[in-house]
């Protein structure tokens, strides 16, 4: 089932349900998906872009939660994290810091990567093998403990 029937089915659900968040969280990535069908960009809503576009949402919330702990605002950042928890139902299943770490390893061995002069070229390439998989701070401190940066 591609995302935007899921999602169509998911918010008559939360409809029915009554759980509010849900609901908002839902309709925003409805709002999301309208936005990018309609952006005139000549693209197709394929599996990689509903990926980008969860993922940027996802980390949107991140930032938000971030901010709003910072300046001691709970409330907020509790709704935040229970935004992020539905929209990471949508995302693939993310990969532990341990995970992340064993593929970065391999990934840097098979291109020879071993210092911090290599990083512009193992970061890309592990970007691309872990797109939607992993957070990206995990992946770049991940880069930079392998390549002996810090």
């Amino acid at each position: 089932m591609i995302l935007k029937d899921k999602i169509n089915e998911d918010l008559k659900s939360a409809m029915k349900s009554g759980d509010k968040i849900r609901l908002e969280t839902i309709r925003s990535i409805r709002a999301l998906i309208l936005e990018f069908e309609k952006s005139g960009a000549g693209k197709e809503l394929n599996a990689e872009e509903e990926i980008k576009l969860l993922s940027t949402a996802a980390k949107k919330r991140k930032d938000s939660i971030e901010q709003y702990r910072n300046a001691k605002r709970e409330d907020l950042a509790s709704k935040e994290e229970a935004e992020l928890k539905i929209l990471q139902e949508y995302l693939p299943e993310q990969l532990t810091e341990e995970e992340i770490f064993n593929e970065v390893k391999k990934l840097a061995a098979n291109i020879g990567a071993s210092g911090k002069e290599d990083f512009p070229k193992l970061m890309p390439q592990v970007m691309k093998e872990l797109k939607g998989k992993a957070d990206g701070k995990l992946v770049k401190s991940a880069v930079e403990k392998i390549l002996g940066i810090n």
